[in-house]
């Protein structure tokens, strides 16, 4: 599995729309990158999305932003209403909140939703990434992938080999990163 982290059509999904998948959906998009946001809770993603364009705004009144920088990022940040559409997805990023059983059943429904090729990862800081991965059919494509708070302020991100992660993945992640 190699991904090619500069291919035109980059899409990285994020789970979880709280604060932790706001940051990383918003430096993705920021990045360059499609970033295509899914919560649980309906609704939760637009108003995740709608919550980072005017944060973006504000960076745009204070001239930190052009409308340009703005209208790029709107342009790359999506909204997914239902968990199939992340079928696309090049890379997906959890970013719920720290339950085992929750984040197992997650990658359980991603890894059959996904492609093949699709690298899962975890934004997890106190969970382990091999315990996480332990019910994967291909837990050598599942990494850690964690993001410190703020994640658009914090230029910092781990990326973490769980027992059955791949080379290619980690370096896959670590290119991302």
């Amino acid at each position: 599995m190699t991904l090619d982290i500069n291919r035109p059509d980059l899409t990285v999904g994020v789970v979880g729309t709280g604060a932790m998948g706001r940051g990383i959906a918003q430096v993705t998009a920021q990045g360059g990158m499609k970033a295509l946001m899914f919560d649980a809770a309906p609704g939760g993603a637009a108003k995740a999305k709608a919550a980072i364009l005017e944060t973006l705004k504000g960076l745009v009144a204070k001239g930190r932003l052009t409308d340009a920088d703005l209208a790029k990022v709107d342009a790359n940040l999506g909204v997914a209403e239902a968990m199939a559409d992340l079928k696309p997805c090049h890379i997906v990023v959890e970013a719920v909140f720290e339950n085992l059983e929750v984040k197992q059943t997650l990658f359980g429904e991603l890894e059959d939703l996904v492609s093949a090729d699709c690298i899962l990862a975890t934004n997890t800081s106190s969970m382990s990434v091999t315990t996480i991965a332990a019910k994967l059919k291909t837990p050598q494509r599942f990494a850690g992938f964690h993001f410190f708070n703020p994640v658009p302020l914090m230029k910092l991100v781990e990326v973490i080999r769980a027992a059955d992660t791949s080379q290619a993945t980690v370096e896959a992640m670590v290119a991302l990163g």
